[in-house]
């Protein structure tokens, strides 16, 4: 995240920036167990998605670098999936 406030002080994209303040927040969420996380990075997700496509159209190729890391992420989160859903029905 700091890196992105950086790149806006430069005049660069706020993309960097956003996408790392949900990803503290997701961090923060999957940390307490919170089924919340899993949506935030969906939120986040997206987010690349487009930013992705608004950088380089639809080229499959200037594509891959943008959404690979954040897709195997996405998997990682789904995995988690029922171990929130597990912790979400238990009483606290």
């Amino acid at each position: 995240m700091a890196g992105g406030l950086w790149l806006i002080s430069l005049g660069g994209s706020w993309y960097y920036a956003l996408a790392g303040l949900g990803l503290v927040l997701t961090g923060a969420l999957l940390n307490r167990g919170s089924l919340k996380a899993l949506w935030l990075y969906l939120l986040v997700w997206v987010g690349t998605l487009g930013w992705a496509w608004w950088e380089s159209g639809n080229d499959w190729w200037a594509q891959l670098p943008r959404m690979l890391s954040p897709t195997v992420i996405l998997l990682l989160m789904l995995a988690c999936l029922p171990a929130l859903v597990r912790n979400r029905r238990r009483p606290s």
